[in-house]
């Protein structure tokens, strides 16, 4: 594992991200994205799929997050890999309509290009996620 010198200020981009979704506040985030920006989203997850582009991402958070009745999702970890930044997150919502709650974890793939994030992919399990990081990202 190696960090990045600028782990610290991406780092804090990405708490201030994961903190907007949490409120609901997609228009705070979209200065962070690059134009060009992808996210990839797994099988299996309620939104799953590929979207490029700011107004894809933001479609895109928009609709999950319309999901929730409440809940948050919280990085609780950090990890430098390459050129990637691994959030490890604890997922914690209750969906519009359902009175449990689903909890669980995520692992969120990040790469960013001058300050900006330009890549970010979720894996349900973490291993993956370090595998993909560390070998090349196939």
């Amino acid at each position: 594992m190696t960090t990045n010198p600028n782990s610290a200020n991406e780092i804090n981009t990405l708490k201030e991200i994961y903190s907007a979704i949490n409120r609901n506040d997609f228009s705070s985030i979209i200065k962070y994205f690059d134009a060009d920006i992808v996210r990839v989203e797994p099988e299996g997850f309620p939104t799953s799929g590929t979207f490029r582009g700011i107004p894809a991402m933001i479609a895109h958070f928009q609709k999950a997050r319309d999901t929730w009745a409440e809940g948050e999702c919280k990085p609780e970890q950090f990890v430098g890999i390459k050129d990637c930044l691994i959030a490890f997150c604890k997922v914690h919502v209750r969906l519009k309509e359902k009175t449990e709650w689903i909890d669980g974890t995520v692992a969120d793939v990040f790469k960013f290009k001058n300050g900006r994030l330009i890549y970010w992919r979720s894996f349900i399990d973490k291993a993956q996620a370090l595998q993909w990081a560390s070998e090349g990202q196939s």
